[in-house]
């Protein structure tokens, strides 16, 4: 599923396309065919993101309609120069500029939303590293408040949005935090970094498109988990030495999902 960084890139790149044009909404699938009948013809006004979800903005004069997307494990947008011709494949929705349209494949969600929808969606989100209204106070009292371990609360969208099964076991490395102690045991000091570094590392992630996490000094030895996949401490490196003590990298299961960590660095 594609993390935080990926939906703020594509808000990103969806307002340098469209912004202020009146753009054609269709839906060549026919699934999205009546929300797409809506926004049709009307002017792209703003495209944000909140954690792994993308709202859409249209305006017609004084008439606002919001469009809400979630990508899911399968969903993506695929960028195509105008005329874009005959749509390939399953396309939920295509939005038509003047040079450039894209076409929305396998979302999880596509529809339309209301103002409370919205704020419905951001009151069940926690703060997203990425928004300059986070409040990181939240994440760090839902945390404290909770037993369960820290692995599975930063996986959780309710406490941080936008965070995924790679930043999650690699901030955690990089901090040296056993990804199993509970979130009572994290102090303010652990937590401020682990924020910092999200942060930091989510904003790289938007600005060059792909994840990178391994500091300049540690970047060397094994090559990424494959071809085109970032070079990771932890992730999908089970059994292979850590790039800092020379551990073998150990590998779990938390909440369904895998987990990779280093027994030496994280403690």
């Amino acid at each position: 599923m594609p993390e935080g960084h990926t939906l703020h890139r594509i808000a990103r790149r969806q307002r340098k396309l469209f912004d202020g044009l009146r753009v054609a909404v269709s839906s060549p699938q026919g699934r999205f065919a009546e929300g797409a009948a809506v926004v049709d013809g009307m002017v792209f006004d703003d495209a944000q993101a909140w954690g792994k979800h993308l709202v859409q903005r249209y305006r017609d004069g004084r008439r606002e309609q919001l469009l809400h997307v979630h990508l899911g494990l399968y969903g993506s947008f695929t960028e195509l120069p105008v005329p874009m011709g005959e749509p390939v494949g399953q396309v939920r929705m295509r939005i038509v500029g003047e040079k450039v349209g894209v076409d929305l494949r396998g979302p999880t969600a596509c529809e339309l939303y209301t103002p409370a929808d919205l704020e419905a969606l951001v009151a069940r989100l926690g703060p997203d590293p990425l928004r300059p209204d986070a409040d990181p106070a939240r994440a760090y009292a839902a945390i404290t408040r909770s037993r369960r371990p820290i692995g599975a609360l930063l996986m959780d969208q309710k406490v941080i949005a936008g965070v995924g099964n790679v930043y999650r076991a690699e901030v955690l490395f990089r901090n040296g935090i056993d990804p199993m102690r509970p979130g009572t045991s994290i102090t303010a000091d652990e937590f401020d970094a682990l924020w910092a570094d999200l942060v930091a590392l989510m904003r790289i992630g938007v600005r060059r498109g792909r994840i990178h996490v391994v500091r300049a000094e540690d970047d060397h030895g094994a090559p990424s988990y494959a071809t085109d996949r970032p070079r990771t401490y932890v992730y999908r490196r089970a059994g292979e030495k850590c790039r800092i003590c020379g551990t073998p990298i150990a590998h779990g299961e938390l909440d369904g999902r895998n987990l990779f960590w280093c027994p030496t660095c994280q403690t």
